[in-house]
């Protein structure tokens, strides 16, 4: 359901320039805004031209786009498959194996995290906790590790009471910040984050004992210090970005640790949210030499639970209990609005994702509707609306003009600007 890096290609048109990168998890910079100057659509065509559309496996991790290619995970003959394809015409260049598949009920088997490409690197990740480094060239082996032989992490699958991704399996991506690679591992000795050496595998630190959630960590400057952040199955930690040592912990113990979105960071105001806790704003501090976090207020109304909202500015958008689609003001978690009706009849288990485009947000519903929306806290205001796939439940990716999605069956590409 899940799974950081600058965009590292530009292609300038006339002024305005379309991003040929979004190399990882929700975008360039990992918080699903496509990056200021890239050109980004209006309005949305009546019927969207689809580029091409090629026939994948099950999976639920999103795809990736950078230096020409096309990246996902999928299941193939019951085993985790890494895909490298052209992004012109979605033909396979390569194809690696990473893994047996996962197992899970209702969900059809099969990957779930989202790749993260670092020029002539692709960082993958299993749902049973194998981590490979590939060649973006040829998708050859250069390091990899295993979460559970490696590092004592437990991967159980769906039975008993195992909780986060010991019970689901790991679906959270990893994060690369300049020569590290920061994951979410889940040793339960010492390793729940662990930094890495992004090109040889080294370990540069590791920390706390945290079963994984499913969602990844991120990079924050709070406070004057870079620290990493995750929320795990039992809290939401601050890091020293610098040697891992614990920052701040605010508990979150919630049944079975599905605490699924990716923190989002607000000046000193840590967002997040579980079905159970509900979504939460957290207020980190300096308090002398010690850092200081602590819930600023708790909304149950706007719990967000497999979908990750977006913040723009001091608002928060996201899809809420009930099919809820909101505007939430970061700084007090009061809706601006709500609308209870807005999704009728586009979303089955309640998921859809959102991307910031300019003055608008770019929302892919559950089965399959594109829906443009004006990012304003005063109203909701539909911009534009069509239909670019079946049932999904990933992000898609921007590059190009063209949105790259994949649904229950599909691999696709639309055309939303030329």
């Amino acid at each position: 359901m899940r799974l950081s890096v600058l965009a590292g290609s530009i292609l300038v048109l006339g002024g305005s320039c379309l991003a040929a990168d979004w190399p990882r998890w929700r975008g360039p910079d990992g918080t699903g805004h496509v990056p200021r100057g890239v050109a980004v659509p209006k309005t949305l065509p009546a019927e969207p031209a689809i580029l091409w559309r090629v026939r994948i496996g099950s999976g639920l991790g999103s795809p990736v786009v950078s230096g020409g290619k096309v990246f996902y995970l999928d299941n193939q003959q019951k085993k985790e498959i890494v895909h490298a394809a052209d992004a012109a015409s979605g033909k396979d260049l390569w194809t690696a194996t990473l893994d047996d598949v996962h197992e899970d009920f209702p969900s059809e088997p099969g990957p779930r995290t989202t790749p993260v490409v670092d020029g002539d690197r692709v960082y993958v990740q299993s749902c049973r906790g194998e981590f490979q480094c590939l060649d973006v060239a040829d998708g050859k082996p250069v390091w990899r590790v295993n979460f559970v032989k490696d590092f004592g992490a437990v991967y159980i699958g769906e039975k008993g009471s195992a909780v986060g991704a010991a019970r689901h399996g790991y679906a959270g991506p990893p994060l690369v910040d300049g020569d590290r690679l920061i994951v979410g591992v889940g040793g339960t000795d010492g390793a729940s984050v662990v930094c890495f050496n992004k090109r040889d595998g080294k370990v540069l630190w590791k920390s706390q004992n945290d079963v994984p959630g499913y969602d990844g960590p991120v990079i924050a400057t709070i406070a004057g210090v870079k620290q990493v952040l995750s929320f795990t199955a039992e809290a939401v930690i601050g890091l020293d970005a610098a040697d891992g040592a614990p920052l701040w912990r605010v508990p979150v113990k919630t049944a079975f640790g599905r605490h699924v979105t990716t923190p989002i960071v607000v000046g000193d105001m840590v967002l997040v949210s579980s079905h159970q806790a509900g979504l939460m704003g957290i207020r980190v501090s300096k308090d002398g030499d010690a850092f200081k976090a602590e819930p600023a207020w708790v909304s149950k109304k706007l719990a967000c639970n497999v979908s990750d909202p977006v913040a723009i500015g001091t608002s928060l958008y996201g899809l809420g209990p009930g099919n809820l689609l909101f505007c939430a003001d970061v700084r007090t978690g009061e809706p601006a609005w709500a609308e209870s009706d807005f999704f009728s009849g586009m979303l089955e288990k309640g998921y859809a994702s959102f991307l910031v485009m300019g003055d608008n947000l770019l929302i892919l519903a559950e089965r399959g509707q594109l829906l443009l929306v004006a990012a304003d806290p005063k109203e909701c205001r539909l911009v534009g609306k069509t239909e670019v796939c079946g049932k999904n439940w990933c992000n898609p990716a921007y590059a190009d003009g063209k949105l790259f999605l994949r649904d229950a069956r599909e691999l696709r590409c639309v055309q939303l600007m030329s």
